[in-house]
């Protein structure tokens, strides 16, 4: 697949970065075991980072209003899932159906063998079928990449680096400054360990995208999918969107950001039909995609890629 191996590169650089920079932490701190917490919140970092990894599938299910989705219930879904965990070599993952008022999809679970998938109630007769299924395949390419299991290891650097800078800022050993500038390190690097698991979240996404074309679905059909989720989401309520502000970043696209990805993906539907053709990405393929200076910004801070960015890689993809 055109440009996957970089993805892979991306997510194995950030994540070997990440525990660089907490283990030269620790060995700061080490030098100084005078101060003796700093082990007890590593302990407790890990501790819950195994609590998130082994309960947090069960916490996604109820706090996303999810249930199971049998195949006599919806038989086309299950058979899609089915073709996609083959083409990708997983398991068939447990599918439900979550009553939140907005139109998504999101994988959970723990490893590639006890993935989860589940579609939101409003999504259903939104997307056609193949829309459906290059939303699928994407959720997939999560599911497939163990992504669960990464996102809970590299989201305990960040916490790790936050502990130990309380540790050493408020220890009360200042004598010679060693622990404060240790407890700004600390604290630096907490801050730039939250921006890099936010890239490593981004890179998933992509990497997801590039998975679902890889199961077969056709890279249109997915950002026509995304265009219409964007759309869909944008109609709802600010009170509904807040709702699940917590967990957005398990959906397939950043609901937040539906209505300026609308204005976006407007810009690529050529004849206004509100959807994205083979044809209207193949354009885009050959076309520079310029994002603001605000625009880039914002994606800093962000668990979604630019929507236009995104666009740009799968019409790439379509080549």
């Amino acid at each position: 697949m055109k440009g996957r191996w970089k993805l892979r590169l991306r997510m194995v650089l950030t994540s070997i970065l990440m525990f660089t920079i907490v283990y030269f932490l620790i060995m700061l701190a080490g030098h100084y075991l005078g101060i003796s917490s700093w082990r007890l919140y590593f302990g407790a970092s890990l501790v819950i980072v195994f609590l998130q990894f082994w309960f947090g599938p069960s916490i996604v299910k109820r706090s996303m209003n999810v249930r199971p989705l049998s195949e006599a219930e919806a038989p086309h879904i299950h058979q899609m899932v089915q073709e996609l965990a083959d083409a990708a070599g997983v398991p068939k993952p447990e599918i439900g159906l979550s009553e939140i008022n907005i139109p998504n999809a999101f994988a959970y679970g723990r490893t590639s063998r006890s993935g989860h998938i589940a579609i939101t109630r409003p999504i259903l007769g939104l997307l056609d079928r193949d829309e459906l299924k290059a939303v699928l395949g994407h959720e997939m390419g999560h599911i497939k990449h163990n992504d669960m299991a990464v996102t809970a290891a590299v989201s305990v650097i960040p916490m790790i680096c936050y502990y130990l800078a309380l540790s050493f800022m408020f220890s009360g050993d200042n004598d010679n400054g060693g622990a404060i500038i240790i407890g700004i390190l600390g604290y630096l690097f907490y801050l730039i360990g939250q921006l890099l698991v936010l890239f490593v979240s981004r890179t998933r996404e992509y990497y997801a995208d590039a998975a679902s074309v890889e199961f077969g679905n056709r890279p249109a059909a997915l950002v026509s999918a995304l265009y219409k989720l964007s759309y869909g989401a944008a109609r709802c309520s600010d009170e509904t969107i807040a709702e699940v502000n917590t967990n957005r970043a398990f959906f397939v696209n950043d609901v937040n950001n539906a209505k300026h990805d609308v204005t976006d993906f407007s810009q690529i539907d050529f004849d206004g039909d509100g959807k994205i053709s083979d044809e209207e990405l193949r354009r885009l393929a050959n076309s520079d995609v310029k994002i603001s200076r605000k625009n880039g910004l914002m994606e800093l801070l962000s668990t979604h890629p630019d929507s236009l960015k995104r666009v740009k890689r799968l019409a790439e993809l379509e080549q």
